[in-house]
């Protein structure tokens, strides 16, 4: 079968492979397809080695089924989760074995004090679900978005405020584990040691043999307490001979920090550690960054929770993006560098007495400004958000065609000035310009970030060089070469340096003792090459327009609607390159056959929602990428429909509001068929696929109306009209608002107009309203002539409406409003529009209407269903407000997502809606709730239709709560 060649990247017809014809025996999932197999080859670092094969495992005992089958075979493999790991740790060119998408899930323990989590699950998800009951994880690694709990104990991650005190090693208490013999232990059970000696009995005595060489050595005693009492990352902990006596427990904290070199962490429980529920947050700006790293030990004797260094060129990259706070933005940036402290308390007593005593250590500060420490959530997290994205966003901004290289070093706390002052030095002697320092100043570690071209035989000769002075300056100021991101492939040459020949020896024959076969992650943590840092280095050829800046971080992962169907925003990206790749190699076998694949697993299952936006610190919306391809993509046949669509849009709606209320009146079998025939005849693509969740039509969009002094123009969403309710008779709905089919009758339209004459509001509707639309089907298609006739209806009459952009327009489906939004700033545009102001029915309705209003009767329980657009347009708070308006309880479920229903997606492709929805569907039906609400017509349909709940506008149910009792046909 097809299949990659280590260093070549190019599909060869190879005679039939025994392992994989084991492997598509195996109960666990083997990927068949080639452009899922290369493109999860990529991950943050800056190697690259493409797998032989890429598995799933659903559980602990898979792993260890899929052990025997490698050991028959003589291969190796590699475990991945999030795929955030920075120093080649997680790739591969033999075994690569995804343990994210079928080990995700947690549950939280005595009350939020422990919890016990799957290693596919992400540090943030964990932590909303902690925070109800005022607690975290210990660790805070920056890319908590997106980093799994698999690879936060892999690597022993800490982060921003945890130090060494809560991070990984000090925080997990017990963990199931599975060997590379396929030994599954739970160090929890009191039996384990017990098992360990009964399965293992050679792994038993020698972990305890490998205790007392350590233990009988003072010179590595000493050298052992000095490398962990710091951060540090590199080589295996062998503290944990230090730390404990029993061999299951040895091991147990062997595996933290291992990097998969020993073996498989299949769930791990956390103690956490309380949120401090007062905290203040500061940037001092200091006028260089000796002059900032100076001011660090006395900064930390102050009890500064946190001291997170920027200097200059993070400074100038915060500024560039458009979304700096002020405190960064209103800086001259000449040689500054920056620190941001924070300082927590258990009350307002406390956190006052340290904010008053960090006050008075400012004013001893060499400052180049004014200090200000806010307690304000929204200050504070503008200053934390340009922090935790400061990696990704200066990678991001590196020249086209260079890797953006990544390191962190830690070295003790008195000695951090100088040793900044020596990086930058060698920035300088080996040209690298734009260099950057960051980090957690607090703990002596920093992070620093070249840009390199990796294919450039005279720049790689320059980075070796600047490899080998970077590794004595750290050394010789008693550092650890790796603090946080793990020793990977990058450091893995200068481990017996760092730690001596005899501890050197110590790990290599731990690795032989548990791993023998050099099964788990060959060539990672020890590596005998010296120069193997160097080789399977990425290169990042310019491709896109839209998307050259990725990092291939991965932070857009978590919230792609498609992440567990086919592809991720990364992998679409990288998809590309790798097909642009084989195209400048002249293998146009492998391009063509990775192109065909993209047609469905890149374009068409992509929901074009922006929500990778929302999570990329470099603000890519892959969509973009996805629409162009569309777009390029399209029939002229296709493209002028939807043009003429587009220029009797009110027909049109009619056309398809009219077809589902007939539909609706057949059995569904009749219309199913018949839209599945259509399928078959004119592509899949182009014919939406009728369900019995899809409603009958809706009623006409309401009519034009001028009141002599109107607040708002309201453009009611057509979408609201094509998709009708259950019912029109809202009032044959229980005290719940649920009741029988039909429970919510009136649009969400309708709601808006009538809470608007009960709040006084007065309403102006434009003439023509019927013919409009806020052009989003068009451009998530790719119909550039058609959106560009919709932008030609739809501006004009807004412009006159609002009189000339006076008054703001309101649109009563999120996905709407932000449509039109984006329609004002389209290339061709007319300047002026951009002067319109556009808001959500629900965010004006919870500032405007709700304080006019009067809430006559509540509903129980509510469940909300947030959407991408309400999260980009930052409406979520004021759907919020709406619903504990009308529910005496409120839940978001922790898994919400996006539903991939995306206008018509949901039916042309059912199982991208299927696959979105379906671990926020499982926490949802988990119990019964008393209304279920959102803010987006085709997004309540892809969430009714994924979990048999009937979800409607929350508009509908505070139209109902507002009513007067004696206009209640059920009083």
């Amino acid at each position: 079968m097809p299949a990659l060649r280590r260093g070549h990247r190019r599909f060869q017809q190879q005679p039939r492979d025994p392992l994989l014809d084991d492997l598509r025996a195996w109960p666990g999932d083997t990927v068949a397809s080639d452009l899922e197999r290369v493109t999860t080859a990529h991950d943050a670092s800056h190697y690259l080695l493409h797998p032989r094969a890429l598995v799933r495992a659903h559980s602990a005992s898979q792993v260890g089924s899929l052990l025997r089958i490698l050991q028959r075979h003589g291969v190796g493999l590699t475990l991945r989760s999030g795929g955030t790991s920075l120093s080649g740790q997680a790739v591969t060119d033999q075994v690569l074995v995804d343990v994210r998408r079928h080990f995700r899930g947690f549950e939280i323990l005595d009350d939020g004090a422990r919890v016990r989590v799957r290693p596919g699950t992400t540090v943030r998800e964990v932590n909303s679900a902690l925070a109800r009951h005022g607690y975290k994880l210990g660790p805070d690694p920056a890319s908590e978005s997106a980093c799994t709990l698999g690879g936060v104990i892999a690597n022993n991650s800490s982060g921003m405020h945890c130090g060494t005190e809560f991070n990984t090693y000090r925080t997990l208490e017990s963990m199931i584990l599975v060997t590379p013999a396929g030994t599954v232990l739970d160090t929890s059970d009191p039996h384990a040691d017990q098992q360990l000696r009964d399965a293992e009995p050679s792994v038993h005595e020698g972990l305890l043999r490998l205790r007392r060489r350590v233990l009988d050595n003072p010179r590595s005693v000493a050298t052992v307490r000095r490398l962990f009492g710091m951060k540090n990352t590199m080589g295996y902990g062998l503290n944990a001979f230090l730390d404990q006596s029993s061999p299951v427990k040895i091991l147990e904290r062997l595996m933290i920090g291992s990097e998969g070199t020993l073996g498989f962490v299949a769930e791990a429980v956390f103690r956490t550690v309380p949120v401090q529920p007062h905290v203040a947050t500061g940037l001092l700006v200091f006028p260089d960054l000796f002059a900032a790293t100076g001011s660090v030990p006395a900064l930390v004797e102050a009890e500064s929770a946190t001291v997170e260094l920027m200097d200059a060129t993070s400074l100038r990259v915060a500024q560039a993006s458009g979304k700096a706070p002020l405190q960064i933005a209103g800086i001259q940036v000449q040689d500054h560098a920056a620190l941001l402290v924070e300082y927590q308390g258990t009350d307002q007593d406390e956190l006052g007495e340290r904010v008053d005593s960090a006050g008075k250590l400012f004013g001893q500060l060499p400052l180049a400004t004014t200090p200000e420490l806010t307690r304000d959530a929204a200050g504070r997290a503008a200053l934390w958000t340009v922090r935790k994205g400061l990696y990704a966003a200066v990678a991001g901004n590196r020249p086209s065609g260079t890797n953006a290289l990544l390191e962190d070093v830690v070295v003790p706390v008195p000695s951090l000035g100088a040793t900044c002052k020596a990086l930058t030095e060698l920035f300088t002697a080996h040209e690298y310009e734009q260099s950057v320092i960051f980090g957690h100043a607090k703990d002596g570690n920093v992070h620093f970030l070249l840009n390199e071209d990796f294919a450039d035989p005279v720049l790689l000769e320059r980075y070796e060089r600047f490899t080998e002075d970077m590794v004595d300056l750290i050394l010789d100021n008693d550092g650890s070469l790796k603090a946080e991101h793990g020793t990977g492939r990058i450091m893995a040459p200068y481990v017996r340096r760092q730690y001596g020949d005899e501890l050197y020896e110590v790990m290599r024959e731990l690795k032989r003792l548990i791993d023998p076969a050099q099964m788990f992650n060959p060539g990672v943590i020890l590596n005998e090459d010296p120069r193997c840092y160097l080789q399977d280095l990425k290169v990042a050829p310019t491709v896109e327009a839209e998307v050259d800046r990725c990092v291939e971080c991965g932070y857009c992962e978590p919230v792609c609607p498609s992440k567990d169907l086919t592809l991720t925003p990364r992998q679409r990206i990288v998809g590309r390159r790798e097909i642009a790749d084989a195209r400048a190699k002249n293998d146009d076998n492998t391009a063509e056959a990775l192109a065909r694949e993209y047609d469905y697993h890149g374009q068409e299952t992509c929901a074009v929602d922006g929500m990778c936006s929302t999570a990329c610190p470099v603000f890519i919306d892959t969509g973009d990428l996805v629409r162009r391809l569309r777009s390029e993509d399209a029939n002229r046949t296709e493209a002028k429909i939807w043009d003429r669509a587009a220029a009797n849009w009110g027909g049109a709606v009619r056309v398809a509001s009219t077809a589902l209320t007939v539909a609706k009146a057949f059995p569904t079998a009749l219309p199913r068929s018949a839209t599945s025939l259509g399928r078959l005849l004119m592509g899949e693509q182009r014919v939406p696929q009728y369900n019995a969740f899809l409603p009958r039509g809706g009623e006409h969009r309401p009519g034009a109306q001028n009141p002599q002094k109107p607040v708002v123009v309201f453009f009611p969403a057509c979408v609201s009209s094509m998709f009708g309710q259950d019912s029109d008779d809202g009032d044959t709905a229980d005290s719940t608002g649920q009741g029988g089919p039909g429970a919510m009758g009136p649009s969400s339209s309708q709601a808006f107009l009538a809470l608007c004459e009960r709040a006084g509001v007065a309403v102006r509707i434009p003439e023509g309203v019927q013919a409009a639309c806020c052009g989003t089907p068009w451009k998530s298609k790719g119909m550039v002539d058609g959106y560009s006739t919709m932008a030609g209806v739809t501006l004009p009459m807004l412009w006159e409406a609002t009189d000339h952009g006076r008054l703001p327009v309101v649109c009563d489906a999120s996905s709407c409003t932000e449509g039109l939004e984006v329609m004002t700033s389209k290339a061709g545009a007319d300047p002026r529009y951009r002067e319109l102001t556009f808001l959500d029915a629900v965010e004006f309705t919870a500032e405007t209407l709700l304080p006019s209003l009067t809430v006559h009767q509540r509903v129980g329980s509510m469940v909300l269903h947030p959407t991408c657009s309400s999260t980009q347009l930052g409406l979520n708070t004021a759907l919020d407000t709406l619903a504990q308006a009308v529910a005496q309880e409120v839940t978001t479920p922790v898994a919400w997502n996006c539903c991939g229903y995306a206008g018509d997606r949901g039916m042309l492709h059912p199982e991208l809606t299927e696959s979105a929805t379906a671990r926020e569907s499982a926490e949802v039906t988990a119990r019964e709730f008393d209304a279920y609400a959102s803010l987006n017509r085709t997004c309540e349909l892809g969430m009714t239709q994924a979990t048999g709940r009937s979800y409607r506008h929350i508009l509908q149910y505070l139209e109902r709560a507002t009513r007067a009792p004696e206009d209640r046909p059920d009083r």
